[in-house]
């Protein structure tokens, strides 16, 4: 199948857009753990105003669609395989797991006890530092496209549109599992402490099977699936038409996703601030913000459109961003140990909530600050890292 897709950004061997798309959803990231202090604290959930709960609302909404960003950009470049399973598996565990390893040990050394954060490793992540969970399931994803690849090849536009409309739809089954259960949901904790909802079953989902009917066609795998479509059959649109298609889409998503966690919050409070609990409350509020739902998609789908007009590839773009770009796994991995103490640096300085220095403006202030501040910072320290001969990619990627 000849693909329908003539975009010029392509410089050198490179996508130009991807490399913008990877610094911008790096940045994203540190926007999201920027906004956690907002909403995460106490005895695990807490908000202390209206209007923190706003401008967490706000800022975190707006950026959810960072990591399926990370994903469609690895499906962009990688799928379907341009070389032997093997030769995959290889190159992907050289770029992916050593740099992984390094720092689950660092934050394994750091945070919490050591010989039980090292004993734990043998089954998860150390939750201390709980963004790994992305390198666990980005494994997960390389491991199925060497079998994905070969229909990945043959497949055809309306049939590849077909199964993404099934992704799709399964983005609407968590708030449809919100509203089926009445509302907050039980949750169960595990060993870890960390709790995981109990979801309502639906087609073929009982206590004896987890695997429904949509279960391999949900998840993650719909921005494989978009990846894919983006590269083979996305061609060049118009500012006109990009515009016409993606602020809609991005509205939304926004709507949908900052609508769902202000509402819980303020039902939780019920008109009585500060508020909070026990972390599953933040898990509650959190549901429209999860990555498999119909909001994020929606405006990962916006960004995508979006993204692909940014085609510099100038100076900057040379200078600044293709090296960034390059470290952006390394700057993902190591960024809470840099973000963490510049989050709280700031919040010491500039007080909390409306009786901080800036008022109302404190907590956006302090979310900017924080997430630029740490975004240069590891930036420049990832850069640098990365470029010591031979060991560098192995620390950053």
């Amino acid at each position: 199948m000849t693909t329908t897709n003539t975009d010029t950004t392509r410089h050198a061997g490179r996508e130009a857009w991807v490399d913008w798309m990877r610094v911008a959803a790096c940045l994203m990231v540190f926007v999201v753990h920027s906004t956690e202090p907002f909403y995460l604290g106490g005895e695990g959930a807490l908000v202390l105003t209206p209007s923190d709960a706003v401008w967490a609302a706000v800022f975190d909404t707006a950026v959810r669609s960072c990591v399926p960003l990370f994903i469609i950009a690895s499906s962009y470049l990688l799928f379907p395989l341009r070389y032997t399973a093997a030769e995959f598996v290889r190159r992907r565990a050289a770029r992916l797991l050593a740099p992984f390893l390094i720092w689950t040990a660092v934050y394994a050394l750091v945070w919490g006890d050591p010989a039980t954060n090292f004993r734990d490793l043998l089954f998860n992540f150390n939750y201390a530092s709980g963004h790994l969970w992305f390198v666990y399931m980005l494994v997960g994803i390389y491991a199925i496209m060497p079998m994905l690849s070969p229909w990945a090849e043959r497949v055809g536009r309306r049939e590849l549109e077909a199964y993404m409309a099934i992704c799709l739809l399964t983005t609407t089954f968590p708030l449809l599992r919100d509203w089926l259960a009445g509302g907050e949901v039980h949750v169960i904790y595990g060993t870890s402490g960390l709790p995981r909802q109990a979801v309502f079953p639906l087609w073929g989902e009982c206590s004896w099977n987890a695997y429904g009917v949509f279960y391999y066609l949900s998840g993650f795998m719909g921005y494989v699936l978009l990846g894919l479509y983006v590269r083979r059959f996305l061609g060049v649109w118009s500012w006109r038409r990009t515009l016409a298609v993606a602020l809609p889409l991005y509205a939304a998503g926004f709507a949908v996703t900052f609508g769902g966690f202000l509402r819980r919050v303020l039902a939780t409070a019920g008109g009585v601030f500060p508020v909070g609990g026990a972390v599953d409350k933040a898990v509650w509020w959190e549901t429209t913000w999860t990555n498999d739902t119909i909001g994020v998609a929606l405006m990962a789908v916006a960004w995508i459109l979006l993204l692909r007009k940014c085609s510099s590839t100038g100076r900057v773009y040379h200078s600044l961003l293709v090296p960034v770009a390059n470290a952006s796994y390394g700057m993902y991995l190591a960024h809470l140990l840099v973000l963490v103490p510049v989050s709280s640096a700031l919040r010491a300085w500039l007080g909390t909530g409306a009786d901080g220095t800036l008022g109302l403006w404190t907590t956006p202030v302090e979310i900017t600050l924080a997430a630029i501040t740490a975004f240069v910072i590891v930036a420049v320290a990832a850069v640098a890292l990365r470029r010591i001969p031979r060991l560098g990619r192995y620390i950053i990627g």
